[in-house]
């Protein structure tokens, strides 16, 4: 029943990464793009015409056309999808496809980039679910990180933990160090520490809620999928400080997806 429940979680973030507004990425080397009297980029129509839709996808209704010869400018990006502005003041979103068969203002076929390995090594941001194993019980992680430099990192995490006996909240503060930020498949190692919630199950006898501090050491890798897109393993060893006579030692396990920006 855990593991269903991970996994329909798991589910649910990539479908919600999908559609996540990713950083304006359209490429401006070499002088593709000429920029308009407001700083965005200016293309000019070579299709017969291009289509208007209301939002960020096939399924928002187009609401106006624009014709060949007219200029547009490029306000902003959505995943595939380019907020734009014609010459009378209408905007709406126009798919890559589009796009990519406008010309710049020098008559130039434009150039678009995709996210890519490149983005991966120089990313700011990172969210990810994980889920795995919290000695012997199921665990649900989600976290989001910022990074300092392209080899240091912050991440905050909270976790949900599911065992036969007592159900867990954990938060955790981690740095990250990943020594090879431009290797597709790249290792890191984190430190950190945090608090966790115990409540156990127990119903014959009263057993006592318990909030303790942790620390935490652990090692990993992250490989670059494709996109935005990063698959994610890792093993911590975890210390539960307690308040009785001896400390917990816990071995986590977990792997799961993230995207970046």
């Amino acid at each position: 029943m855990h593991l269903k429940l991970i996994a329909m979680w798991i589910w649910r973030f990539v479908v919600l990464a999908l559609c996540l507004q990713s950083a304006a990425v359209v490429a401006a080397k070499d002088g593709f793009f000429s920029f308009g009297k407001d700083g965005y980029f200016e293309v000019t129509i070579t299709d017969p015409y291009i289509e208007l839709h209301t939002g960020p996808g096939r399924g928002y209704p187009i609401f106006h056309v624009i014709d060949r010869g007219e200029r547009i400018e490029v306000r902003k990006q959505r995943t595939d999808w380019f907020k734009v502005r014609g010459t009378g003041g209408q905007e709406g979103w126009v798919s890559r496809e589009q796009l990519s068969h406008t010309l710049t203002l020098a008559g130039e076929p434009i150039q678009i980039d995709e996210p890519g390995m490149g983005d991966f090594s120089k990313r700011r941001w990172e969210m990810g679910v994980l889920g795995g194993d919290f000695s012997g019980a199921n665990v649900l992680t989600f976290y989001t990180g910022y990074a300092f430099s392209e080899n240091m990192s912050v991440e905050v995490s909270g976790s949900q933990i599911l065992g036969s006996f007592s159900d867990s909240l954990m938060a955790n503060v981690n740095l990250v160090a990943q020594p090879f930020p431009a290797w597709r498949i790249s290792p890191y190692f984190t430190l950190g520490t945090g608090v966790i919630d115990i409540n156990p199950r127990v119903t014959l006898i009263q057993a006592e809620d318990r909030t303790d501090q942790l620390g935490h050491v652990g090692v990993g890798v992250r490989a670059y999928l494709t996109r935005r897109f990063v698959l994610r393993a890792e093993y911590k060893s975890y210390v539960i400080f307690t308040s009785r006579s001896d400390n917990e030692e816990i071995q986590e396990w977990k792997a799961g997806f993230a995207v970046f920006f």
